[in-house]
């Protein structure tokens, strides 16, 4: 990262290939860039997961669908709550049975969607998983663009939150409107299709809790030349570049 001045950097670029969304508000999977017609999700997946976890991998599997095993890209997954639907289910099956299924248990980490979609796809490059509260989506970002700068050819960033269930109502910080958006990443030098995309980074004063995720959907569907969010540290920007 290369600093700008003393109050704002700019992290590695990169460019946008593609993206696949379920939206706020839209009944449909949303997608622009080289994205594919969106092949049906694979049984295996669709069984194993919940509803926002289905639509995280479908929007997944729209740009990965057709890929040759040996052009997969590196998974980056970001996600503040993960599927936690499926954690309360664990955590209310030990309250009442004193039990935990094996099965369930396995399917609650952080990086399950993941590695589900790494065995489906048959992809070998390797996956990260990113939780940094509501700027979790930046930091996938961050990951993202660091992963190119040293030398990986493409990355897919998947990023899925929802509302927390209502046991959690008190604790706050969980009540934007659900989404699952999937980008296919090159690097920045890349001469490939796509646009370049720089981010701008700032510290936040005062600390914000805008939904970095929802306000790129916004820019990727609605378009525009820029995206601002405040988190609860920093301050990011995306912007269209030249």
């Amino acid at each position: 990262m290369t600093v700008a001045s003393q109050t704002e950097s700019h992290a590695p670029g990169f460019r946008l290939e593609a993206w696949a969304g379920w939206l706020p508000g839209r009944d449909h999977l949303a997608s622009g860039g080289t994205a594919g017609t969106g092949a049906d999700l694979p049984s295996s997946l669709r069984r194993r997961v919940t509803p926002i976890g289905r639509k995280a991998l479908e929007a997944a599997w729209c740009l990965l669908s057709g890929r040759e095993t040996t052009d997969q890209p590196r998974i980056v997954l970001s996600s503040r709550h993960g599927e936690y639907s499926r954690t309360l289910g664990l955590l209310s099956g030990l309250v009442d049975n004193g039990e935990v299924s094996p099965a369930a248990f396995s399917l609650s980490v952080h990086h399950a969607l993941a590695g589900l979609l790494s065995i489906a796809a048959g992809n070998r490059a390797g996956h990260t998983a990113v939780a940094a509260g509501n700027e979790s989506f930046g930091y996938g970002c961050l990951e993202a663009a660091t992963c190119l700068a040293d030398g990986i050819e493409r990355v897919l960033l998947l990023h899925f939150d929802e509302a927390l269930p209502e046991s959690y109502d008190g604790i706050g910080g969980g009540a934007e409107d659900a989404l699952a958006l999937a980008l296919l990443l090159a690097p920045d030098n890349d001469t490939g299709a796509g646009e370049r995309i720089a981010l701008r980074l700032a510290p936040s004063d005062p600390p914000g809790a805008d939904s970095l995720a929802h306000r790129v959907a916004a820019l990727l569907e609605c378009g525009g030349s820029e995206t601002r969010a405040v988190g609860e540290r920093l301050t990011w920007t995306w912007c269209r570049a030249a």
